[in-house]
């Protein structure tokens, strides 16, 4: 990283405190999680925290929480400086996004005895589909649904719980996670072809921080991309699914 971001006026805009404080989402396995509830969060996310915090020349502080609506919201109130997010209409007021630097499919877990084959059939009245409330899933379900009813519960471990107990027909989440519950059933689930949407995981700090610094967080994204760190990242904590974003137009 170029010596220029190490400049004042960026270090009081990223870290005003004199810490970079970072919002770490673990309801998103992909990119965070820890071994045990007090040991100390890992994965891509962190990662790219740290790395901004050495382009900085600051301290980093892990912020760290369970469901991706309270990491937002822990940086659109400046709790936090930086967060990791999926991109979404729905929590762009009051933040500002890089491009994503990480592309993950969103796809549908059924039960094995379904008569969905596809993902438009999910679509239809009476159907309910578990989604982790305040998710990239169901910010865009919301929007795109049009009969099939929203079943909200908390995280990817209440979406699985609300399938196997019969309040929804479907369970909606990261492709990854939900392969690996359909293995783990034997049988007894089953998921449906292809994605019903990409999620592009970016960065994300205050937009009162101003556009210099949001320019410069969207300059740090394209570096990661750029120079093998984000592909690094995916390696060393054995992601499999989700890809490099490309670089951004």
């Amino acid at each position: 990283m170029s010596p220029v971001f190490q400049t004042p006026e960026l270090r009081a805009a990223f870290a005003p405190t004199g810490v970079l404080r970072a919002s770490i989402n673990l309801g998103n396995p992909i990119l965070a999680g820890r071994r045990a509830a007090d040991s100390a969060p890992f994965g891509v996310s962190v990662d790219l925290a740290r790395a901004l915090a050495a382009a900085l020349g600051v301290e980093v502080e892990l912020k760290v929480f369970e469901k991706a609506a309270a990491s937002v919201e822990a940086v659109r109130s400046e709790v936090a400086d930086v967060g990791f997010f999926a991109i979404d209409p729905a929590r762009s007021e009051g933040l500002s996004f890089s491009a994503p630097y990480v592309l993950i499919e969103g796809s549908y877990l059924v039960p094995a005895g379904s008569a969905f084959q596809a993902n438009q059939d999910v679509d239809r009245d009476g159907v309910r589909v578990a989604v982790g409330q305040g998710s990239a899933y169901d910010l865009f379900l919301t929007r795109e649904l049009k009969a099939a009813s929203i079943v909200r519960v908390a995280g990817a471990s209440g979406v699985m719980q609300a399938l196997r107990a019969g309040q929804a027909e479907v369970a909606a989440g990261i492709r990854q996670v939900l392969e690996a519950e359909a293995e783990a059933s034997a049988a007894g689930l089953r998921m449906l072809p292809g994605r019903f949407m990409v999620i592009q995981q970016a960065m994300g700090l205050p937009a009162s921080r101003g556009p210099q610094a949001a320019q410069a967080l969207r300059s740090f994204v394209e570096s990661m991309k750029d120079s093998g760190s984000v592909a690094d990242a995916l390696a060393r904590h054995q992601v499999q699914g989700a890809s490099v974003a490309p670089p951004a137009a």
